[in-house]
Parts: C-alpha cells; sequence; structure tokens
C-alpha cells in the first residue's frame, strides 16, 4: 500500500491531504477570509498560510491515524497559482520530505484537480470542463499528455464570481461563488449581461464590466435586486460554458 502526503496552498485555502492506495484517509483545510468587497493579497494569504500549516498538517496525520514513518512520498503544489502562498507552502513540503527522508513530487494543479475528478467518478479517459478561480477550459487526455481545446481569453469564471462579489460586496465566507449560488436562487428577475463565444473559446470580461459600471445604477434605481444580479451572473456563466461544449 502507498501512503502519500500532499501540501495544498495555491491561492486562498491551506490544505494537506493523505491518500492510501486511492482512498482519502484525511483532507483539513483553512481557508484565509477578507471582508466583504476586498480580495486577498498574496502577502498576506502567504502569512496565513504560514501561521496555520503546521496545526493542519497535526490534525492529518492524527485524522488519518499515520505516523510520518508510514508516509512513502510528500506531494505539494508546483503551480499555477498565486506565487508566495505556493512558496510558503512548498518550503514546508520540502522540510517535511527532508525531515522525514521521503521523497518530494511536485504536482501541477489543474492536472491535480482533474485526476481527483477521474478518482472520485471513476471516468477511464473524460474530457474536463475544467473551472476554478484561474482556470477556465476545456481539456481532453491526447498523446500521452493533457491538451487544452478552448479556454476563457481573459478572466476565469472563478475570477470573474469573484470581483462580481466584490462589486455588490457579498460576503467572502466561506467564498464568494457558495454566495452567490445561495442569492441566486432567490433571484426571479433575468437580467441580459454580455459575453462572448469564439469556438470553443469564451470571453467573461464583458459581464464583469457591465456589472462594474452598471450594478449600482440598476440597485440604486430600484431595477432588480442582489439576488437578480446574482441569478443572471449563474444562468449566463453556466450558458456560456455549455455553449462551448455542444
Amino acid at each position: 500500500m502507498t501512503i502519500v502526503i500532499g501540501f495544498e496552498g495555491s491561492a486562498n485555502k491551506i490544505g494537506v491531504g493523505i491518500v492510501r492506495d486511492g482512498a482519502v484517509l484525511s483532507n483539513p483545510r483553512r481557508t484565509y477570509i477578507t471582508p466583504p468587497g476586498q480580495g486577498f493579497l498574496p502577502s498576506e494569504t502567504a502569512k496565513h498560510h504560514r501561521a496555520c500549516v503546521l496545526s493542519v498538517l497535526k490534525e492529518a496525520l492524527l485524522q488519518a491515524g499515520i505516523q510520518p514513518a508510514d508516509i512513502d512520498c510528500v506531494a505539494f503544489t508546483k503551480g499555477p497559482g498565486m506565487g508566495a502562498p505556493l512558496v510558503a507552502v512548498a518550503i514546508v513540503a520540502r522540510t517535511v520530505a527532508q525531515l522525514w527522508k521521503k521523497p518530494l513530487l511536485g504536482v501541477n494543479h489543474c492536472i491535480g484537480h482533474i485526476e481527483m475528478g477521474r478518482l472520485i467518478t471513476g471516468a477511464a479517459n473524460p474530457t474536463v470542463l475544467y473551472v476554478s478561480g484561474g482556470n477556465t477550459q476545456v481539456i481532453s487526455y491526447s498523446e500521452r499528455r493533457y491538451r487544452i481545446f478552448g479556454e476563457a481569453i481573459d478572466i476565469a469564471v472563478g475570477n470573474c464570481l469573484d470581483r462580481f462579489a466584490r462589486v455588490i460586496k457579498i460576503s467572502n465566507d466561506p467564498s464568494p461563488g457558495y454566495n452567490i449560488e445561495q442569492m441566486a436562487k432567490k433571484g426571479s428577475q433575468f437580467v441580459e449581461l454580455p459575453y462572448t463565444v469564439k469556438g470553443m473559446d469564451v470571453s467573461f470580461s464583458g459581464i464583469l464590466s457591465y456589472t462594474e459600471e452598471m450594478a449600482h445604477k440598476m440597485l440604486g434605481a430600484g431595477e432588480c435586486t442582489p439576488e437578480d444580479l446574482c441569478f443572471s451572473l449563474q444562468v449566463t456563466r453556466i450558458s456560456t460554458n455549455f455553449s462551448k461544449n455542444s
């Protein structure tokens, strides 16, 4: 049996997971949360990760019932992601690997997401719609590597959601995307938002620019509610992503 411990800190969440032959034994996490209307700065996020990582590591070992001697390999996110948080977590992973005398494995963040999805679903060779904070891509495995067949040409869906939430002051706890989804369930009026699909590529900057310019005017005039804007954003972004995959 192979046991791997992995450190992830590419954005505002720090996590340590332990996996044994594909079974997740533990996966504790901590999230750096900023006030509504604010994003998270790389330096402050890295400071948060440095303060949390050792307690999260201890928690992961305790939940899994594993000792350092049982670990076969130490893995960490090598990118893509935010530079300072990545470095903060990578240093801890390298130090742990040296102290425990274990091999160290750097993992591509995007491929980690895809392989996690394959593990959970059991899909052998999927075509993937990969949607995260920094990426919106259609990916498939071809000729011994993952290849991108379509992507956002400006900002990713996750980035669009984060910045949309800042514009209308939606809470970052537990995450902007989750709160937008919950508010969207209460919306009833559809507000048309601009977007572009170019073949297999898509653009979300128009949605964001329109929201930044018009949201407060529309809300102030009573033309719609924040819930209506969330509903409209969710419908538009889902339509956009599925349009490029149909």
